[in-house]
């Protein structure tokens, strides 16, 4: 039997800030645990920016996570539909089919923020996003 592998989305507007820390936080759980051949990461924004909030790569270079070199993608319902469960920030309208596990983590926009209220976004992504392979990843290693 082949196992069906979890696909993670992360989404925001602006693909610029909550979204990317999230998909990186992803990466570094995903190795963390083994998992590379059994998860895949999708990220992106419905408007995405020009390119990754300044303030987002400083706080997650604390963290020795380099952002410095990703840029903002755009994401479709399609895209977010094969996923197994999407993460929104709290700024996601999304229509996605109903086999489509959906987490609002309402975060606030760390735009703008200063470096203090940006690293206090950023921890809570980081239990988040652990939390979330606790969840999903617990159920298929049974």
């Amino acid at each position: 039997m082949t196992e069906t592998p979890l696909k993670l989305g992360f989404v925001c507007v602006q693909n610029a800030g909550r979204s990317q820390m999230s998909a990186a936080f992803a990466e570094r759980e995903r190795t963390r645990r083994g998992l590379e051949e059994r998860v895949e990461i999708l990220t992106g924004g419905t408007d995405p920016a020009d390119e990754v909030h300044p303030e987002v790569i400083e706080a997650m270079a604390d963290l020795d996570i380099d952002l410095s070199d990703r840029v903002p993608q755009a994401v479709s319902n399609d895209e977010l539909n094969s996923c197994t469960v999407v993460a929104t920030m709290g700024c996601s309208t999304l229509d996605l089919d109903a086999d489509v596990a959906v987490r609002d983590w309402a975060l606030e926009d760390p735009h703008g923020q200063s470096i203090e209220q940006v690293r206090e976004i950023r921890d809570e992504i980081e239990g988040r996003v652990a939390d979330l392979f606790d969840e999903f990843t617990d159920e298929r290693t049974d």
